[in-house]
């Protein structure tokens, strides 16, 4: 064939190559999402109160945020629609009105939670609305329209579907304000800015959210807040209560043996539990403890000073008013914490923050421990204490020595469940490979993104290695887990313990009162089980009762079942006891849900 003929043949044959589509690239978990850095010179608060400043980085986000879409294969919907979310909000910003409803109406299809699909969105479109009955933002027509577009697309919803993420939507938009972005902006960003130049795209993709707020959320939150109170104000009514007819209560004075278990978790308070507490052979507690440094030390709860002993009494009040936010409760504490946050300068919001959640900290163990407890007086409680780091900016930073000193601390945490004979731990807690990540950056720990994932997985392997490796080898004993408050699906999040596949792990997702699956809870196929995680009340130090809500909280209602079951069936081996429970839960319709039975489950054990 000439050489006429072969370049005719090759100009038939290019359009064919042209169109041919390249196999995008398929991404197995969320570690593997493509991340970017985007370099930023001065304040970040700075960059995002700017329109002109902010338009080019806006560019490179989208830029970067589409490539990805395009490029790559994500069949984890959470992470996809977390990038839709990105282009959804830059759209709102630069006025791609129908560009931002086609990219909600991709995220809303892609929603599996009920409540979520229903409210997706709900936010942003009456703001898209209100831009198109009036172009004055300052004008009584566009706040009116906004008004009048929540209310429309809430009275067509299920409410007994849609209430508690309305009131958490509702809570949140209570206590926001200016002083409190920018004051998050400086904690998390500025500081990341001075160490790196820039940021990742973990931190740089949540700018075009906060910039929102900023220009539209914000100068709209008192017609959103009327909007979302009058709502739920016509529509007061509890959800029915599922756990109360399954709930079990054995009685004291029954020839049981008593059944050791674990709170490996904050610390508790032991003057809580008297006659439930394992004691050693002098008499004392049965304790083990180690501090932020991952270095051993004492007490059953962290020590806190005595000024801090007397704030923490004040901070009771704000843990409270923030559990009634979201309960919708009006209440002095809601009252109160709604005024103090709206009152903060940027520069309070940092420490302010960090101490809610120091307190909270301090409180989450012994709130576990009387979820864990109840019901059953033949439980013996041991306690397995970590100290969770509080502040914005981690400190320890991770390092080689930490890292080793953290995995020594495992096995040594489940020794001493061993040698206490402990048949059930409740781990109401967890880390990511991305939580690493976002560490080393927020401390300025290597040169750029792939040098900080190679140290954040080498760290975050070591870590999960080391304690599936101390769990496996205790196979007597049951582990309970909490799935995680991500919204995520855990395996594809790397998230540690829930992660993990072993015979003798029980990971558990939060559901509320009713049995719908909480808004926040991860899952995925580790998760075999869910309970209520939903404003549960229980302990924390002191005595004070109190509701708070998480897998943290549906993993002891798990946990508690497992203890009840071996009491009366102590023969039961950890794989045994999760099959009992797996095999009485209720499968919901959706498919999606497992609701314990703990009668069933007890019932069940009995005549094993």
């Amino acid at each position: 064939m000439s050489s006429r003929h072969l370049a005719r043949v090759a100009c038939l044959l290019l359009p064919l190559a042209l169109f041919a589509q390249t196999p995008k690239k398929k991404i197995a978990r969320a570690a593997d999402v493509p991340q970017f850095q985007y370099a930023i010179k001065g304040k970040v608060e700075d960059l995002v109160q700017s329109e002109e400043a902010f338009r080019p980085l806006a560019a490179q986000i989208r830029k970067n945020v589409e490539s990805v879409l395009r490029d790559y294969e994500i069949d984890d919907a959470s992470t996809k629609r977390d990038l839709l979310s990105v282009l959804a909000t830059l759209d709102v910003l630069e006025g791609h009105d129908d560009a931002a409803r086609a990219h909600l109406d991709e995220i809303k299809a892609s929603e599996e939670k009920p409540a979520a699909k229903a409210l997706s969105g709900l936010i942003t479109r009456s703001i898209l609305d209100a831009r198109r009955a009036s172009p004055d933002r300052n004008s009584p027509a566009y706040r009116q329209a906004a008004y009048a577009s929540i209310t429309k697309a809430l009275d067509g919803m299920n409410f007994d579907v849609i209430q508690n993420d309305l009131k958490s939507a509702k809570a949140s938009l209570e206590i926001v304000s200016n002083a409190l972005v920018i004051g998050q902006i400086q904690a998390n960003d500025d500081p990341v800015v001075e160490k790196t130049g820039g940021l990742s795209s973990d931190l740089a993709h949540s700018l075009p959210g906060m910039r929102l707020y900023l220009t539209e959320r914000i100068p709209l939150k008192d017609t959103f807040v009327e909007a979302l109170g009058a709502y739920l104000a016509a529509h007061a009514k509890e959800k029915p209560d599922i756990w109360a007819a399954r709930e079990v209560t054995l009685e004291p004075g029954k020839p049981y043996q008593p059944v050791n278990i674990a709170v490996w978790d904050s610390g508790v308070d032991l003057n809580l539990f008297p006659n439930r507490v394992l004691k050693s052979a002098s008499g004392q507690p049965e304790v083990l403890a180690y501090d932020l440094d991952s270095r051993k030390t004492t007490g059953n709860l962290y020590a806190l000073s005595p000024a801090e002993q007397k704030r923490y009494s004040e901070m009771k009040k704000e843990m409270k008013g923030m559990s009634d936010l979201a309960a919708n409760i009006d209440t002095p504490e809601a009252s109160e914490v709604k005024k103090t946050m709206s009152g903060l300068k940027p520069d309070e919001v940092k420490p302010f923050i960090e101490e809610l959640t120091k307190y909270d900290g301090y409180s989450h163990g012994t709130h576990v421990a009387g979820i864990f407890t109840a019901g059953n007086p033949y439980v013996r409680l041991v306690v397995g204490r970590l100290t969770f780091d509080w502040k914005m900016v981690p400190d320890p930073c991770p390092s080689p020595e930490l890292s080793a000193r953290n995995i020594a601390s495992m096995r040594d945490y489940v020794d001493f469940f061993r040698a206490n004979k402990v048949r059930v731990v409740n781990m109401s807690w967890g880390g990511s490979i991305a939580g690493y990540e976002d560490s080393l950056e927020k401390c300025g720990i290597g040169k750029d993104i792939p040098e900080r994932k190679a140290i954040a997985r080498k760290y975050f392997d070591a870590d999960k290695n080391a304690l599936e490796k101390a769990m496996g080898d205790a196979s007597e004993i049951l582990f309970v887990a909490a799935a995680g408050n991500s919204n995520a699906d855990s395996s594809f999040s790397e998230f540690i313990p829930a992660g993990i596949v072993l015979p003798n792990l029980l990971v558990v997702g939060a559901v509320d009162r009713a049995g719908d699956e909480a808004s926040f809870t991860s899952y995925g196929p580790t998760v075999v089980v869910d309970a209520n995680g939903f404003e549960v009340e229980s302990y924390i130090p002191g005595g004070d009762r109190m509701k708070m809500s998480g897998t943290s909280m549906a993993s002891p209602n798990v946990a508690n079942l497992a203890a009840k079951i071996l009491v009366v069936n102590p023969k039961l081996k950890p794989t045994q006891v999760i099959d009992v429970i797996r095999k009485t839960a209720e499968k919901t319709a959706d498919g999606r849900r497992n609701l314990i039975d703990p009668k069933k489950a007890v019932a069940a054990a009995e005549k094993m």
